[in-house]
């Protein structure tokens, strides 16, 4: 049962498998960054561009394999008489371990035939530009696409092009996007989780808790676990801290420092830790509504401030980094993270977070 309340069933191929060099060889799929998709709805209602969602149908089908593989026939549709047959695939189908790529290369070949360009320094932002106002961008994860642009008319015919290559289901202006849930009121777009949240609240069993004010107790500092590694717990563990990072990715940065602290003990948690996992949730519960806001007549810029703290951790002595970068008035990206070397004085560590913070305004 998908979000949206369609039931989908798929066939899925047994990719486990797979021996690697016979039946495969390169699995990687490049899908656009967080941030990305954050800065294009930025830049969207700044330019008051149309955004419309498209959905590619069953999109791992599209894909061409390389590989010579077989298949067993599905249980429930063996051809009577014939049971001892297999299939041999002529495309990708999912669960193989190079599905993903091989709808990517298709993807790419075919907008490259409809005009579009692919940027260099993100895989997933595909641009579609001709003189004037004749340009759309195109910000594809996997089979879930956005489509952005100021001329409704080179807009519409370009998603025509797309729609009549790959049989897609027409979103019209989106209201969601990598469980990102999309509002738009005027020139301004919200960008929440909250029914995401609500499920992770659901399994973690937080229904009925109390909210809290703050992520952690004050001075917490989470101690490495010198105890046997508990399996139950350790997976309970970072199916939490798992959540909470999907949602410290998406629309959470007021998160990002208590959950980065806490995962660094996902190999080895204690009950200590789960414990104070799950006081991040309290959190949530209690600021549920929270969302991320883009004003497109506030017409401001690109801003980024950045700080860093002095060998706060206790055992390692490594400084934390964190900064944010905001683009009409909204946060568009932010880290929160350990320095990867000991700083020898204050200044240091700034310099290390300023390097950092830099870095991903170049890139944006």
């Amino acid at each position: 049962m998908k979000s949206d309340g369609c039931k989908k069933a798929r066939l899925v191929a047994k990719g486990f498998s797979q021996v690697e060099g016979l039946d495969f060889d390169q699995v990687f799929s490049p899908v656009v960054h967080f941030e990305t998709v954050r800065l294009m709805l930025a830049l969207a209602t700044l330019e008051n561009w149309y955004i419309t969602g498209l959905n590619v149908q069953s999109a791992y089908l599209y894909g061409k394999l390389d590989e010579e593989i077989y298949m067993e026939q599905p249980e429930g549709f063996a051809v009577p008489g014939q049971e001892r047959k297999v299939l041999h695939l002529w495309r990708a189908l999912y669960g193989l371990k190079q599905a993903g790529l091989a709808w990517w290369c298709t993807l790419d070949e075919s907008l490259k035939e409809l005009g579009f360009e692919r940027l260099k320094s993100e895989a997933g932002i595909f641009f579609y530009k001709k003189k004037g106002t004749n340009i759309v961008i195109g910000i594809i994860y996997v089979d879930n696409a956005l489509f952005c642009g100021p001329n409704k008319a080179v807009f519409d015919a370009i998603k025509a092009q797309f729609m009549r290559k790959w049989e897609c289901r027409d979103l019209g202006e989106p209201n969601e996007f990598l469980r990102m849930r999309i509002t738009r009121k005027g020139r301004a777009i919200h960008l929440d989780q909250c029914a995401y949240l609500q499920k992770v609240v659901e399994r973690c069993g937080m229904l009925n808790a109390k909210s809290a004010s703050t992520l952690l107790p004050a001075g917490y500092y989470a101690a490495k676990n010198t105890e046997p590694v508990d399996a139950d717990l350790r997976s309970r563990f970072q199916t939490v801290i798992g959540s909470l990072l999907y949602l410290m990715l998406g629309t959470r940065p007021d998160i990002a420092f208590a959950v980065t602290h806490l995962s660094r003990h996902a190999a080895n948690p204690s009950q200590d830790h789960l414990n104070k996992a799950l006081y991040i949730c309290r959190y949530l519960i209690g600021t549920s509504t929270y969302s991320l806001v883009y004003n497109g007549g506030s017409g401001a810029g690109l801003i980024a401030c950045t700080d860093s703290d002095w060998g706060s951790d206790p055992t390692s002595r490594l400084s934390q980094t964190g900064f944010y970068l905001k683009l009409a008035d909204g946060l568009i990206s932010w880290t929160s993270r350990a320095q990867k070397t000991i700083a020898y004085s204050s200044t240091e560590a700034e310099y290390m977070a300023l390097s950092d913070c830099a870095r991903q305004v170049t890139w944006i």
